[in-house]
């Protein structure tokens, strides 16, 4: 384990989310399976609680780390995928880029989000949503199999027909509540390409454009899975050149099907001055958001809405677009939910769809004075759209602490409580979002 005196402490323990200050009592890096079995073993008998991370994307709630080792599962990345049953076993320190590569080689897709080097673990486990989720759901109803080391250091795989009740709550209820994953088995889908990319116009066409995005998701089939955002880019080098310095609207997404064309059709009659759609290989779709592929000093709110109606439109111009003086990279961002993200799954686990239509994120630097006004701009953000919302939270996407009664209903967060105190009933495991 690398404790505080050591000369690569600060390397260690910097995550992805490079604006989270954490300093733990140790931070140990498993290479396999018994490693890891290890180091839980001794945090618990050192009396300290174990936290586990992949990349770190969502790091921020962790809080206090001073009696507590970070376990990072990167050393924990091996990929297999089967295309004959059509599944991937990965470990806990994969990110998505590899995988849907290696997917993608037998004509096979994973339900992946937006960025290429989020942690599976995480992403999956959380939720998960996808360019294909308003057709094929959540991606954690995807996962077949969970595997783990727990409490006593034993070493465990949770599925449908072994430790059941355990494999429900890993599905939703925040994977580090229950011990220390180290490997995930999922279901992949024979998709090959989807009619997938983005358009791009000036910021100073927000209002038509958002107005006619609304208008076309309210009436969309379930194959179309899209996002409204607004980005303010930097003038760095490292932006792309059509993008640097430049306030614009970007509309992206994908659609499975030969309707795509005549779906978009309404939005490409605004003339964007960037139209990337077209029918791509599914691996492609994992990098048309455009996320950043390297550790951020970023950090964002984010809440579920019941609709977005004219009204709305009008507001998100007011508070995050040209005239609202907001300091964001991220002004506001609308995924389109509905369809499959919104219907249970009778076989799902604790968490198989989403409380809302819309997800609404907004982020900006946590760096020296521009993180207060981060603050006060997300807020007003999120403030703003209080009248389409009722305070439910997909947690995947929280990175401040909240209430898990606005992310579950309360039958179930009360199972998960107790599966929990089942399962870790000294309360070793330290998570992002503790139940």
């Amino acid at each position: 384990m690398i404790e505080p005196d050591s000369d690569s402490y600060e390397r260690a323990r910097t995550t992805w989310a490079l604006a989270a200050d954490l300093r733990p009592a140790a931070v140990a890096f498993p290479t396999d399976t018994a490693d890891a079995a290890g180091i839980v073993r001794r945090a618990a008998a050192e009396g300290w609680r174990v936290a586990p991370v992949g990349t770190g994307h969502n790091a921020h709630p962790l809080g206090d780390l001073s009696g507590s080792v970070l376990v990072r599962t990167s050393g924990l990345s091996a990929i297999r995928v089967n295309p004959s049953t059509r599944r991937a076993r990965v470990g806990a320190g994969a990110v998505w880029a590899p995988i849907v590569e290696r997917a993608g080689a037998h004509g096979l897709a994973a339900l992946h989000g937006s960025s290429p080097d989020a942690g599976v673990v995480g992403y999956l486990l959380g939720g998960g949503l996808s360019w294909y989720g308003r057709s094929k759901g959540l991606a954690v109803n995807s996962v077949t199999a969970v595997e783990l080391v727990t409490a006593d250091g034993g070493l465990l795989r949770a599925g449908a027909d072994h430790e059941p009740d355990l494999f429900w709550a890993l599905r939703g209820g925040g994977a580090a509540n229950f011990g220390l994953v180290t490997a995930v088995e999922f279901t992949l889908y024979p998709i090959a390409t989807a009619y997938a990319g983005m358009m791009v116009w000036d910021q100073r066409e927000a209002h038509r454009v958002l107005s006619r995005w609304a208008e076309l998701v309210e009436a969309a089939p379930e194959e179309l899975t899209t996002a409204y955002r607004h980005m303010n880019f930097p003038p760095m080098p490292e932006v792309p050149e059509p993008f640097r310095g430049r306030n614009l609207v970007i509309v992206d997404g994908a659609a499975l099907g030969a309707a795509g064309p005549r779906l978009l059709a309404p939005l490409r009659d605004l003339a964007p001055e960037i139209d990337t759609f077209a029918e791509l290989a599914a691996s492609a779709l994992v990098r048309i958001h455009m996320d950043p592929e390297q550790p951020s000093p970023g950090w964002g709110r984010a809440t579920l809405l019941d609709e977005f109606p004219p009204a709305a439109v009008d507001r998100l111009i007011e508070v995050a677009g040209l005239d609202s003086g907001t300091s964001l990279v991220l002004p506001a961002e609308i995924r389109h939910l509905g369809g499959a993200l919104s219907r249970p799954d009778r076989a799902g686990g604790a968490l198989s769809a989403l409380d809302g239509r819309y997800q609404l994120i907004c982020g900006g630097l946590m760096i020296g004075d521009l993180s207060k006004q981060t603050a006060v701009d997300t807020d007003r953000v999120i403030r703003a759209f209080g009248s389409w919302s009722r305070g439910r939270e997909y947690l995947n996407f929280k990175e401040e602490k909240v209430d898990l009664a606005t992310a579950f209903d309360q039958p179930t967060l009360q199972r998960l409580q107790l599966i929990r105190r089942q399962v870790d009933p000294a309360g070793l495991f330290q998570a992002n979002h503790e139940l």
